[in-house]
């Protein structure tokens, strides 16, 4: 799908795109090929062969940074199918949503095996730093509201340059609303019994619950709990992702 986007263009917005895109402009290939193009001017044409010959560049570099730079936060999906194999599913657990609250767990899933981090046991700066510094893009649900900003406040220099897709927005695109558990049920995606019943609020519950006896009960249940929602994070990138290219025509 990156291959057929023009939003990255100066000046180019969706509308223009579309428009590109019924004239018989679908990829870059057929813009560069074409010698006008209704409606752009001479030198603007010259200055986006020049612009779509460095992103063919950095699309067989496979080079995340230079998109994550040029690309619309809301239009990141479309590099998914190219940079699938080094994503990271991500999510954060905290003790609340205030200023002054802190991260219990991240859960981290490379679409293979997941990796837990918990405050206290082993969440070590340095080696998450290592960890995200392996992957070219990022998907969370919400995180652009939540989980990154809470990440940044704590760790300033922690996020690498790599993309980021929140999920969220992709999923209102798509006549999915509401939560991650909400979504899921409507989708069909089943959890453990015991954690299909909670809810945000309940992972901050299992928290104190686990400082206050020490019991590893209520870790287990917690990390389970944020293990499932990376898990399903894949799940719904793969639906969204093709459901995003039906609404676009491809």
């Amino acid at each position: 799908m990156i291959r057929n986007s023009f939003v990255f263009l100066d000046r180019i917005k969706q509308k223009r795109e579309q428009e590109l895109w019924a004239r018989g402009i679908r990829d870059w290939d057929a813009f560069l090929n074409s010698q006008r193009v209704q409606g752009i001017a001479p030198s603007r044409k010259l200055y986006y062969d020049r612009r779509l010959q460095h992103a063919k560049k950095a699309l067989h570099e496979m080079d995340a940074a230079y998109f994550a730079n040029v690309m619309p936060s809301t239009e990141v999906w479309r590099l998914y199918e190219y940079f699938k194999e080094e994503t990271v599913f991500l999510d954060i657990e905290t003790t609340g949503v205030t200023g002054w609250d802190s991260i219990t767990v991240i859960g981290l899933f490379d679409g293979i095996s997941t990796k837990t981090m918990i405050r206290g046991i082993n969440l070590d700066l340095e080696a998450l730093k290592r960890e995200l510094r392996r992957y070219k893009m990022m998907i969370t649900f919400n995180g652009a509201t939540f989980d990154l900003p809470f990440l940044k406040k704590r760790y300033p220099d922690l996020l690498p340059d790599i993309l980021h897709w929140d999920l969220r927005s992709s999923c209102e695109k798509i006549g999915l609303k509401g939560g991650l558990k909400q979504i899921e049920q409507e989708m069909g995606i089943k959890r453990n019994k015991i954690i299909e019943k909670m809810y945000g609020g309940d992972a901050v519950t299992l928290w104190r619950m686990f400082r206050a006896t020490g019991d590893d009960y209520y870790l287990r249940l917690l990390v389970e709990y944020n293990e499932e929602d990376v898990i399903n994070l894949k799940y719904l990138a793969n639906y969204a992702f093709q459901k995003l290219k039906e609404v676009n025509g491809f």
